[in-house]
């Protein structure tokens, strides 16, 4: 038999449990059907996130990301309030590492203050006084005092019991494998048939082929780059109180190596946003399949060969971050006094699903949204999705 759901979700990370959160917000009596492929949330990039609630300085006022981010921090930062889940506000500082940042940290500046972020520009003497140990090229910083970190995981898992409090069915183990739009009716891998009022797909790093299920997203394709980390050795005597970021290259989508301060006080550096070949490519070959290997490295030599958006040059620039010599020399642009010594490798590693427009040949840098009849397609929710997903879900169900 075929079941009816007012609305069907496909992923449980942070944007689809948001969605079917606002829905039921929305209308508390509506049927609600999530689809997770894997056997528990959080396997992804919701799960693997760092936690760190942005304030909304980065993005240009006209973008989803910067309408989302400042409001979906306070969302987020209540809901963690609420209900006493783990949240501590720690400050950020984004650091000019070379003297043309200067005028980027103006930019940058001016984008906070219109996007509703608490900014600051700060002097070196201010910026010893936040961060002792960080240093900046032109004699002054952005700071964001607002910026806090949660923990991921206990955040899904509270949005997760909620559902399922509320009546929302959450299947695991299953993913649609066709789709019938004539009929709103998808088929999963189980065999099992339902049929949607309304349909999100929420499926973050195979969200592009879940969407061309339905004959939506043809000119797009996930690229995944890897982000690699190294942790601060328990014996180190490098202190920092909150975040360290350098002024980002606004022309990428990447805010490039920093400092990150989990929950429990642990702190890491990193990303690195190397190309992997696999959406679920963490380690090793695992996540790894011949078809998409292909594709992924069509898309990439394409990229690099035309050089659209700087992408040879930012290739060259990360590619060598594998080397622990040439991460650490990325880390003392921020700060100067860490040594290979203060650094310990790391299991910590995360997929970013960055879209590619292929006609354009282009990033998307924005997050990206589209409908098609009664269905709904989050093409693109890299960072800030996390931050913004409550306000980012009240757009996707309006959309």
């Amino acid at each position: 038999m075929t079941k009816y759901y007012d609305l069907i979700v496909l992923g449980a990370g942070i944007t689809g449990l948001s969605v079917a959160r606002q829905k039921l917000l929305d209308e508390p009596d509506c049927e609600i059907l999530i689809i997770e492929k894997e056997c528990k949330i959080g396997m992804h990039g919701s799960g693997r996130n760092s936690g760190v609630l942005h304030s909304g300085i980065y993005y240009p006022s006209d973008t989803l990301k910067a309408k989302f981010c400042a409001e979906g921090s306070k969302l987020m930062t209540n809901y963690c309030r609420k209900h006493n889940l783990p949240i501590l506000q720690c400050g950020k500082v984004i650091l000019p590492i070379k003297y043309e940042d200067e005028s980027q940290v103006n930019l940058l500046y001016n984008r906070g203050m219109k996007n509703g972020a608490l900014v600051e520009i700060i002097s070196q003497k201010e910026l010893n006084e936040i961060e002792p140990e960080a240093s900046t090229m032109v004699q002054k910083a952005l700071y964001s005092p607002n910026t806090s970190v949660v923990d991921p995981c206990k955040v899904l898992e509270k949005i997760q019991f909620e559902l399922i409090n509320a009546g929302v069915t959450i299947l695991f183990n299953e993913k649609v494998k066709s789709a019938n739009p004539d009929s709103s009716t998808i088929k999963t891998n189980k065999d099992n048939s339902f049929q949607y009022a309304h349909l999100v797909n929420c499926t973050g790093q195979h969200s592009d082929a879940v969407s061309k299920v339905f004959g939506v997203g043809e000119k797009y394709t996930i690229l995944p780059f890897k982000g690699l980390y190294y942790g601060l050795h328990k014996n180190s005597n490098i202190q920092l109180n909150g975040l360290i970021y350098p002024v980002p290259d606004l022309n990428a989508p990447f805010l490039g190596i920093h400092s990150v301060k989990l929950i429990d006080g642990s702190t890491y550096f990193g990303p690195t946003a190397i190309p992997a070949f696999g959406r679920e490519n963490y380690q090793g070959f695992k996540g790894v399949n011949i078809k998409d290997a292909t594709s992924i490295s069509y898309y990439l030599a394409k990229q690099y060969i035309g050089n659209k958006q700087g992408f040879r040059s930012y290739t060259h620039q990360e590619i060598h971050k594998i080397f622990k010599s040439e991460f650490l020399k990325s880390m003392q642009k921020l700060v100067p006094r860490i040594s290979g010594n203060d650094l310990i490798v790391s299991q910590k590693v995360g997929i970013r699903a960055q879209l590619l427009d292929t006609k354009k040949g282009e990033l998307v840098m924005d997050f990206l949204v589209e409908r098609v009849d009664n269905t709904t397609h989050v093409l693109n929710a890299v960072s800030p999705a996390f931050t913004s997903a409550f306000s980012f879900a009240k757009y996707i169900l309006n959309k």
